[in-house]
């Protein structure tokens, strides 16, 4: 008796194990149950899959405007309401960072930054911030030279 106790504990541990969600193992995992939870509209795995600075970031912004971090999560996806597909190419990983190319709606390729935390590949929104303000600094700093040059925009 006491060891079909210890078999169905046993039992009971593999089962449960199997059933734990493990971490994607590549940017690409990553992106692909990222989607997945947008579909389901599953707001714990996405912000499980966003690197800590993407959350901050969303925890600021959720503060800014009064609501919570799962509206700011569920609104600011990487892709538009009604894109039904998405079209990837091009994963490459150098270190702990790593980026793929998606196709948005308007059938051009972005790229999605992805950094390794504790051994895990999360989304970097944070990353695609930083590069946004940076291509801002360098259209303003155009916009210095061409004014200063006795031009016009």
């Amino acid at each position: 008796m006491r060891f079909y106790k210890v078999f169905l504990v046993l039992l009971l541990a593999c089962v449960l194990f199997a059933c734990a969600k493990t971490p994607p193992s590549s940017p690409l995992e990553t992106l692909k149950a990222y989607t997945a939870a947008i579909k389901k509209k599953d707001t714990t795995t996405m912000k499980s899959l966003l690197s800590d600075a993407s959350i901050k970031m969303a925890q600021q912004e959720a503060k800014a405007q009064n609501v919570m971090l799962d509206d700011i999560v569920k609104r600011e996806t990487l892709f538009s309401e009604g894109q039904t597909t998405v079209e990837i190419r091009n994963q490459k990983i150098e270190g702990d960072k790593a980026t793929i190319e998606v196709k948005n709606s308007f059938n051009t390729w972005d790229i999605v930054p992805f950094v390794k935390e504790d051994s895990v590949w999360k989304i970097d929104k944070q990353s695609i911030a930083n590069q946004m303000m940076q291509g801002f600094d360098e259209k303003n700093k155009e916009l210095d030279n061409i004014i200063n040059q006795g031009g016009q925009p």
